[in-house]
This record gives C-alpha cells, sequence and structure tokens, in this order.
C-alpha cells in the first residue's frame, strides 16, 4: 500500500535519462581530448592558483550545481543537527572506519593476487596505493548534486560535508600513511583550502546573501516556486559539460590504457555499493529519516578526486599507477553515483516502512 505523501520526486525527462547523457558525454570528451589536444592541455592548465589542482572551467562548472543547493540551506536549521546526530554519525563511521580500510582490502584482494596474472607486482603496489588514497578522501563537490537528486536535506547534507572536511585536515595524511606505508605523505594544504573555499565557502556565501535578500524582497513563496526552479536546467546542464571536461582531460588515458582502466574499475564499483548499502542500511536501522540518509549513503560513496588525485601526483608523479587509479574513480564516479541515486529514490517506500522519529 503506498504512502501518498511520500512520494518520490518525478524527474523531468532530461533528466530520467541521465545515464544516457553521460554516455554520450563520455563519448564527446574523449573526441575533444583526441582531437582538440592543445585547446584541452590549455583549459586543464587552468587553475585557482599555482598548484592548487583545482581547475577553474571544471571549478566554475560545480559552482553552478552547488549555488542552487546552498540556496535552499536555512541558517536558522543548522542548530537543530545536533538533536538529530545519528545521520552524522553514520555517516563519519563510514567515512573514516570503514571507506579507507575497506578500499585497502579491495586494493590488496584484486591488485595483487586476483589480477596478478596481468599487472606486475610493483604497478599493482601501485595502484591499491592509489585506491586508497582515493577512498580517503569523501566527497565535498559533486555531494549537494546527489542530494538534489534524492531530495536530500540541504542543511543536513551541509554539515555533513564541512564536518568531513574539517576532519580530512587532521586524518587523511595518517589514514594515508598507514594503510600505504608511506613515510611521508604529502597532502597540498593548497589544493583543500582551495577546494573547501571554491565549492563550500563561496556558494554557500553566495546562497545566504541571495536567499537573505530574495525573501525579504519578495517572500517565500516566490522564492520557493518562481526563483529556485530557474536553477534546475542550469545545474543539469553543468553537471553535462562538467563531464566532458573530465573525460575530456582524461582522453589520453581512456584510450591507451583502457586495459587497466577496467581492472580498477572492479574494486572501485564494489566499494562504490558496499559503503553507500552499508550506510543507507545502517540510517534505516536507526530511524534516521530519508531525506538525512540518501546524501549520507551517497557521501558513503564518492570521493573528493581534486584532492585524491593531486596528493597521488605528488606521492608517485603524474604518469604512476598511483594516479591512474584515482583517475579511474573519477571516470565511473558519476554513472554509479546516478545508479545509487536512482535506488535511493525507488526504495523510499521501502525505507520509510519503519517508524521514524518526527
Amino acid at each position: 500500500m503506498s504512502n501518498p505523501d511520500v512520494a518520490p520526486k518525478r524527474l523531468a525527462f532530461f533528466e530520467r535519462y541521465l545515464t544516457v547523457w553521460v554516455l554520450l558525454c563520455m563519448v564527446v570528451g574523449v573526441a575533444f581530448g583526441k582531437l582538440l589536444p592543445d585547446v584541452t592541455a590549455t583549459l586543464s592548465k587552468l587553475e585557482f592558483g599555482q598548484g592548487s589542482q583545482v581547475n577553474v572551467p571544471i571549478g566554475i562548472l560545480l559552482w553552478l550545481m552547488i549555488y542552487p543547493m546552498m540556496l535552499k540551506v536555512d541558517f536558522s536549521a543548522i542548530g537543530g543537527i545536533a538533536k538529530r546526530p545519528k545521520g552524522l554519525m553514520v555517516t563519519l563511521f563510514v567515512n573514516w572506519l570503514v571507506k579507507p580500510f575497506s578500499m585497502a582490502l579491495l586494493g590488496w584482494f584484486f591488485m595483487q593476487h586476483v589480477f596478478a596474472h596481468w599487472i606486475d607486482a610493483e604497478t599493482a603496489k601501485n595502484y591499491t596505493a592509489g585506491l586508497i588514497i582515493l577512498a580517503a578522501a569523501p566527497c565535498t563537490a559533486m555531494v549537494f548534486v546527489w542530494s538534489y537528486l534524492t531530495d536530500g536535506d540541504p542543511v543536513y547534507t551541509l554539515v555533513q560535508v564541512a564536518v568531513n572536511d574539517l576532519i580530512m585536515l587532521v586524518l587523511f595524511a595518517p589514514i594515508v600513511m598507514f594503510l600505504c606505508g608511506v613515510a611521508n605523505v604529502v597532502v597540498p594544504p593548497k589544493v583543500l583550502i582551495t577546494s573547501v573555499v571554491v565549492f563550500i565557502v563561496v556558494p554557500l556565501t553566495a546562497g545566504w546573501l541571495t536567499r537573505t535578500l530574495l525573501l525579504k524582497s519578495h517572500g517565500k513563496e516566490w522564492f520557493e516556486k518562481n526563483f529556485l526552479p530557474k536553477f534546475h536546467p542550469v545545474m543539469m546542464w553543468a553537471l553535462l559539460l562538467t563531464l566532458v571536461l573530465i573525460f575530456a582531460f582524461q582522453a589520453e588515458n581512456l584510450t591507451t590504457k583502457w586495459f587497466a582502466v577496467i581492472l580498477l574499475a572492479v574494486p572501485i564499483l564494489i566499494q562504490v555499493y558496499f559503503n553507500s548499502s552499508l550506510t543507507y542500511l545502517l540510517m534505516r536501522k536507526l530511524k534516521v529519516p530519508h531525506n538525512v540518509a540518501s546524501p549520507g549513503a551517497l557521501i558513503g560513496a564518492s570521493n573528493f578526486f581534486e584532492l585524491a588525485v593531486a596528493v597521488a601526483i605528488t606521492l608517485f608523479g603524474p604518469s604512476s599507477g598511483a594516479a591512474l587509479a584515482c583517475v579511474v574513480g573519477v571516470l565511473v564516479e558519476v554513472p554509479v553515483m546516478l545508479s545509487v541515486c536512482k535506488v535511493c529514490n525507488q526504495s523510499r517506500s521501502w525505507y520509510k516502512r519503519v517508524e521514524l522519529p518526527a
């Protein structure tokens, strides 16, 4: 028996076939990167400050996706998170006590054992290190997009991301150092600081100012029914253009190291579905609302690829197996995360067949 007050958001035609558009973006991006290598190289070198590893075109497009989510943040509600901390605790548990260690196990098992016939021992260790670096960096920017697609609570999503970023400043290097056995792990502070500023501080400030001014001048009803819907197509097109650029920047890896890409995708896929499922089920067991559980599951499954790629390059070099492993994480994340979004949306009625707190 369906519950009329929990009907999932009906997606428009464009969103329903988003996976198809992602595949088309992959084709267009790879073609762009191969046919226009000089233009691609120029775009890839544009950064928010030398050594920040945060690409300007991609940063702007991600900002266009994040800003609409920030418009929904009601700062007066942030204090209420302390009264319902279960969702945040589950997110932190999976991100910091499960995710990097499970990926270390998967990397060791697949790279150094299952695929040992196709990969030499040294390359296998590099791939494993890259997978660990990828898993130790929880996602920052794209989580807001996944949260939007699953009708997530924007305030709670913001808090989950912000707390993860603060913890990342302290725990990322020790975890990578311990699991990789690397004595001198260098976490580029510029990458962390620039990313937090570009993907959280700037859009959050802009969103707060816009929301405050428009609520005072036009009222809440106009803001929610007339202003916010205008950003829907902007978010979708920004997502697709981001994918085109990512695939263009990685066209060489996709076309010359395709077999390694396939092998590396196996533990990444298992890790994504394992962590998202674990988070989602723990949230349900603890009776956390669906609009908190879905973004939490997506945070537990996705990665901060800018930081991961930067650290892998710093430690092992741009052409290393570790760097390639992080790049593969970028390539598979979007279509895989879309599938997780779909599962969260389709299982909404099942999820809510428990007595949730008010």
